[in-house]
């Protein structure tokens, strides 16, 4: 099948990025080094926090933190089934049981009170995350945590400079992980970040994500056996150069996101993305339609396919974790709200690079589309 001739993302790479790349594989070295160094000090600079650590993806970033906060086997960690990215399957990796709980409807977050509801005596974490962009509603799931005496972790992969009560996302968790690869707004190709202000924990976490270069010459194990979970030079390279644009490039996909607003007005009960009140900043991951409810999933992805022989690049937001063969065959709940929302969703063509004919023409075909499917366009 060929290229779509709108892509889902597209990165926002200048030329910063090339030169900084270049210079890095001009260097003596590309694997771990100064770059990795740099760029964990500048994105702890950047939140406020005292540590940051650079690692291989946002999964890999929760499964240390799982391993520097010692879970164990038999173990509970309560967390939501509706993810793009799914971070969670470091459970799996881990041997700590998932255990689902649903969603606010409006937002998409981890629902505090049903998290709440879920707690056990085996409970060790709450994983919530800042999904598509929106934070999660923190001062409430702080509460949960606090009163349950367990962790609370959060997964700003999908958001990158949203704000909660006026502070910036990655700042609410115990440890708060962050994934760098497409379509996030600040891409080091593949790669993340996990920050925490706890010494002991940074610590354990950089002895599990890889051995230092001076530990290179040695061939005894150390007492926390290292994953190789770290980052490259060359990634680093071009997240710190993305990271010092990143205004820049958040301000764009505003723009995007004003221009989709506009054209889809015409769209009956069209309304704005759902942002709660102490939201006040949002910076969407993905743009997201929520369809009516005259629509079902068979007709949402009726509508993707049309998109798609159109040349545009859609596709269904997540497939909810609680319902994949891995975890419904060791006995998932259900999260009814988390599936109807997912049911209904679809995610379109989000980057920087987007003209406004580009936007016109794709909310044009997803209105056609979804006459053709014979439903209405109602959202919410």
């Amino acid at each position: 099948m060929s290229d779509p001739l709108i892509p889902l993302s597209d990165p926002d790479i200048s030329r910063t990025e090339l030169e900084q790349v270049e210079e890095v594989l001009r260097s003596e070295r590309i694997s771990a080094g100064a770059q990795v160094a740099a760029l964990e000090t500048a994105f702890a600079a950047y939140l406020g926090r005292r540590h940051a650590v650079a690692v291989a993806s946002g999964t890999l970033g929760l499964l240390l933190c799982l391993r520097a906060y010692e879970l164990r086997d038999g173990d509970e960690v309560i967390l939501s089934p509706y993810s793009w990215r799914q971070i969670g399957h470091a459970l799996a990796w881990s041997g700590v049981q998932p255990v689902f709980a649903d969603i606010d409807y409006y937002s998409g977050t981890l629902s505090a009170q049903g998290a709440g509801r879920l707690v056990t005596e085996k409970t060790r974490a709450i994983l919530a995350g800042n999904t598509k962009g929106h934070p999660a509603a923190w001062s409430a799931l702080r509460e949960q945590a606090d009163a349950a005496g367990v962790l609370l972790l959060e997964d700003s992969s999908e958001a990158i400079g949203s704000r909660y009560q006026e502070r910036l996302v990655g700042n609410f968790g115990d440890c708060a992980i962050f994934d760098f690869s497409q379509p996030s707004a600040l891409l080091c190709g593949d790669g993340g970040m996990v920050v925490t202000d706890d010494d002991e924990v940074a610590s354990r976490l950089r002895q599990y994500a890889s051995r230092s270069i001076a530990e290179r010459i040695s061939v005894v194990a150390a007492a926390r056996p290292p994953l190789q979970a770290g980052m490259s030079d060359l990634q680093a390279a071009l997240g710190l150069a993305q990271l010092a644009r990143l205004d820049g490039i958040l301000a764009r996909r505003r723009q995007i996101e004003a221009l989709y607003y506009e054209y889809m007005k015409s769209f009956e009960g069209i309304k704005d993305p759902y942002r709660a009140p102490e939201a006040t900043e949002v910076h969407w991951f993905v743009y997201e339609v929520h369809l009516g409810t005259r629509f079902s999933r068979s007709s949402r992805d009726a509508i993707v396919e049309d998109l798609r022989v159109r040349g545009i690049e859609a596709a269904s937001y997540c497939s909810p974790m609680h319902l994949q063969a891995y975890y419904r065959e060791r006995g998932a709940n259900r999260c009814p709200t988390a599936e109807r929302v997912a049911d209904r969703t679809l995610v379109l063509p989000f980057h920087p690079r987007l003209d406004e004919e580009q936007i016109a023409f794709i909310i044009e075909t997803l209105k056609e589309a979804s006459v053709h499917v014979g439903a209405g366009a109602a959202i919410y």
